[in-house]
């Protein structure tokens, strides 16, 4: 390897080829990672929790969403629903207390206000669409602000509640038009006790939330600039005026399931693009949470049976080891086609590089420190027949150190 001393070791690719010769790696651009070259803080990684749509999650399944041991996803954000119906509300207290117990966030997010506050409109051809009745914006405020005290006296203390799920997307709930929402922000928000959500839009639509940054009194009362990404495409993911308008607030991304809902999240190669998701989640778009659909489903990070499934996987690749409070840092973002990485800081010592391979062939990737005196890496590989399985870590030395990223596989180094 020139420039760096010596050969360093790589980490090995895999089970040996049945028969003949593997074909050697073949190798990308450097990767240049830049401890200095600060981002944004990163506030974790999870999922919803609904016990009225689906039951509710066990015991041990809570330790796996939220615990960080083997075989654990190293969740730190779980996301619960504002029933309208007061009578539900306790029955997402469990989990949400034993996820903070194990150290999580908890956001709330409603669908509906309670059905006094609401009446019918025309929108377009639904004849039946759903609103919050304009002389009820106060109401629904101290609605939210109750939910809000009702969790933190049974032990949740809410980190953030939304205004509503979805306003854009509101077939089956309730409609808001961005007019609306930048109203009951101006207003109404400022007496909500803990931090606000909004707008929360289905899939990321700028039209929606610009108004909000554009308004001063509406931006002042918004704490958390949340969106959703479902069908939302890469070239969508950067938001140059929230750069130039957000400047302390924060930017979540707080629902997606992807790529789809009918698929089986064990589906291999396809699980593996739940990893490019999660990079250009955090690179491209630059949020701070990355937070999935439900936490236990067919299609989701848990399968049924309460393990880890493969989609689960690629999330766990960030979230075991990306935690509350790391820094994203620069790094050379792709290095060769279907190839994506991203780096990551915690206190003192510590950095995180994830690497996504989404190509069929095996890649020698060099990856080159900034001003380092990190001196071992341990790393985690998930591909077609590994699922975070602990591998060698390869040699570091000037600065530097070279791997081999299979093909198909998404690889999380941890530098100390």
């Amino acid at each position: 390897m020139l420039g760096a001393g010596a050969a360093l070791p790589l980490v090995a690719a895999g089970p040996a080829a049945a028969a003949g010769t593997r074909p050697a790696p073949r190798t990308a651009a450097d990767v240049i990672v830049s401890p200095a070259a600060e981002r944004q803080l990163i506030r974790g990684f999870g999922g919803m929790n609904h016990t009225v749509w689906i039951s509710d999650l066990t015991p041990e399944q809570r330790n796996t969403a939220f615990g960080n041991g083997e075989g654990q996803l190293g969740f730190t954000v779980l996301r619960i629903p504002v029933h309208e119906d007061r009578a539900n509300w306790s029955r997402e207290v469990a989990t949400a207390r034993r996820a903070i117990e194990l150290g999580a966030t908890v956001i709330a997010s409603p669908w509906n206000p309670p059905a006094h506050m609401t009446e019918t409109f025309v929108r377009g051809n639904q004849t039946n669409a759903r609103r919050l009745r304009h002389d009820m914006y106060g109401a629904y405020a101290q609605h939210l602000n109750d939910f809000h005290q009702f969790m933190r006296n049974n032990g949740v203390e809410l980190y953030a509640i939304s205004v509503q799920n979805e306003p854009d997307y509101a077939h089956d709930w309730t409609w808001w038009t961005s007019g609306e929402m930048v109203r009951f922000l101006r207003e109404n928000a400022g007496s909500i006790g803990t931090r606000v959500i909004a707008p929360e839009s289905f899939q990321y639509v700028k039209s929606f939330s610009d108004p909000i940054l554009n308004d001063a009194q509406a931006l002042a009362n918004t704490d958390i600039l949340g969106a959703h990404l479902y069908g939302t495409q890469f070239q969508n993911f950067p938001y140059p005026l929230f750069r130039q308008r957000g400047a302390g607030k924060e930017l979540w991304m707080t629902e997606v399931y992807y790529p789809n809902s009918s698929d089986s999240a064990d589906l291999w190669p396809q699980a593996l693009d739940v990893g490019e998701h999660v990079h250009r989640s955090l690179v491209d778009a630059e949020f701070q949470a990355y937070v999935w659909w439900y936490i236990r489903r067919g299609y989701g990070p848990m399968r049924e049976n309460g393990t880890i499934s493969k989609r689960g996987a690629g999330m766990a690749h960030f979230s075991k080891w990306v935690r509350p409070g790391h820094r994203r840092i620069e790094a050379t973002a792709q290095p060769a086609p279907n190839v994506y990485t991203s780096a990551y800081k915690g206190d003192g010592s510590r950095l995180v590089v994830v690497a996504v391979n989404k190509g069929d062939a095996a890649v020698s990737q060099r990856f080159v420190l900034e001003n380092t005196t990190r001196s071992s890496v341990l790393s985690w590989v998930t591909d077609a027949g590994r699922t975070l399985a602990a591998q060698p870590g390869p040699g570091l030395s000037g600065g530097s150190f070279t791997a081999v990223l299979p093909g198909r596989s998404i690889t999380t180094y941890l530098l100390q």
